[in-house]
């Protein structure tokens, strides 16, 4: 079944094992202070039951700080929240500050379903976050949203695998990903590594044209793909497949394939966030004695990816200078600390980022932690490598489905790409 854009987006590439350990599969949920009609609404996504305490706490710390103010928290199922708020919004009955991404927040704010937040909030406020973060929740020149908790992807990889392939070190760019996935397939009859080209599931081969420097569309809107530089990123995932260095099912299998095989050991590489190698260690012992995490893999650009959450205000909140005061509590420096303590997330304010957590582990420390220093150092490049942008997922649809022709012979490149534009230029 074809998952909801703005789910995709929460699994982006990645994303969905970046967040998994962050959320549970709980039944929606209400806290029990303050139901009366007149406190602020907040709703979050599957936060309940394992940040129940944070949250009272949280809510309990800024009812204190504001006299008066009273705060009802929702938490409500990553597969109900599309329906509910689009519903809210439409009903005008929506919560006063919503858990959402920008990817999917984006929608509505093209739809003037948030309030702009930049006459709001100072630009002292504002630079207290990280700027390419901010930015995520800007669309044609305006604030839709407050950055709160990030995700992003680290290169787990089989030391053992590496090893009898006589490979020292984890690959850095995609360039190198390509010379180790050869050697890995001569030296073990293994793969090195599975990226999906199904259309409606992971961004990952998506987010690989902007890292290797190809932008995906104009200042216009129109693709901006169909270059020189478009039809090498092309040409990259096509010679991997037809040199037998990929799985032939990246035509049919979408990422959680990737994880059944490198938790069985038949792929060296796995592009995940650092909290996944608890769960690789749970799920698969013996590879998960061999895991560790290297930076991810990126193009020349030098680009990273991350995942972002953000908190959104509804336009037509009955109590907006209460809601925008608590959203900015939320993802105050302390709060989020606390946060990315509790959800092993990383932070979206700077002062945060430069707490000791986020520097230095000990020498003992499990890999997992090894792995969050590593995710953290790379947020300085780190941004949301597809802006919010309408139809985003038709534009890769046309860029997979053509990259398969590609692959499968059926077209050659320079058409694909073509083809690939001509597609979203016409949509």
């Amino acid at each position: 079944m074809k998952r909801k854009s703005w789910q995709l987006f929460a699994v982006f590439g990645l994303v969905g094992l970046l967040l998994a350990a962050v959320v549970s599969c709980s039944k929606p949920a209400v806290n029990s202070q303050a139901k009366n009609a007149d406190a602020i609404e907040f709703w979050t996504m599957q936060l309940q039951p394992q940040f129940t305490e944070y949250f009272n706490k949280t809510i309990a710390g800024f009812e204190a700080e504001n006299p008066g103010v009273k705060v009802r928290w929702v938490d409500v199922p990553w597969s109900a929240m599309e329906s509910k708020i689009l519903g809210a919004v439409s009903a005008k009955t929506a919560p006063d500050v919503v858990n959402l991404n920008p990817d999917f927040a984006s929608l509505l704010a093209g739809r003037n379903a948030w309030l702009d937040l930049d006459s709001r909030i100072s630009q002292q406020v504002r630079s207290s976050y990280l700027p390419n973060i901010w930015k995520a929740s800007v669309l044609d020149g305006k604030t839709f949203g407050i950055p709160w908790y990030l995700t992003t992807p680290v290169t787990i990889y089989n030391t053992d695998l590496f090893k009898k392939a006589g490979i020292t070190k984890p690959p850095a760019t995609y360039a190198e990903l390509a010379t180790v996935a050869k050697q890995v397939k001569e030296k073990t009859g293994k793969f090195a590594f599975f990226a999906t080209f199904v259309p409606e599931d992971s961004a990952e081969v998506l987010q690989s044209f902007v890292q290797m420097g190809v932008p995906l569309v104009d200042a216009q809107g129109k693709a901006a793909f169909n270059t020189a530089k478009g039809k090498a990123v092309f040409q990259y995932w096509v010679d991997l497949y037809k040199g037998g260095l990929l799985p032939q099912d990246v035509l049919v299998q979408g990422h959680r394939r990737a994880i059944e095989l490198y938790q069985a050991g038949e792929t060296a590489l796995l592009g995940s966030g650092p909290q996944f190698l608890k769960a690789i260690a749970e799920n698969a012992p013996s590879i998960g004695a061999v895991s560790t995490a290297a930076p991810q893999i990126t193009g020349e650009t030098g680009k990273k990816t991350v995942a972002v959450m953000n908190l959104v205000i509804p336009r037509d909140s009955k109590r907006p200078d209460d809601a925008v005061k608590f959203a900015l509590y939320v993802t105050n420096s302390q709060n989020q600390l606390a946060f990315a303590k509790a959800a092993n997330v990383l932070p979206s304010t700077i002062e945060t980022l430069q707490d000791g957590y986020f520097k230095s582990v000990p020498a003992d420390a499990a890999s997992s932690d090894r792995a969050r220093i590593i995710s953290a150092s790379g947020l300085d490049k780190a941004e949301l490598l597809i802006p919010p942008l309408k139809d985003v997922k038709k534009l890769q649809k046309a860029i997979y489905d053509n990259l398969q022709a590609a692959m499968l012979g059926e077209k050659p490149v320079e058409q694909a790409v073509t083809d690939a534009a001509a597609a979203w230029n016409q949509r």
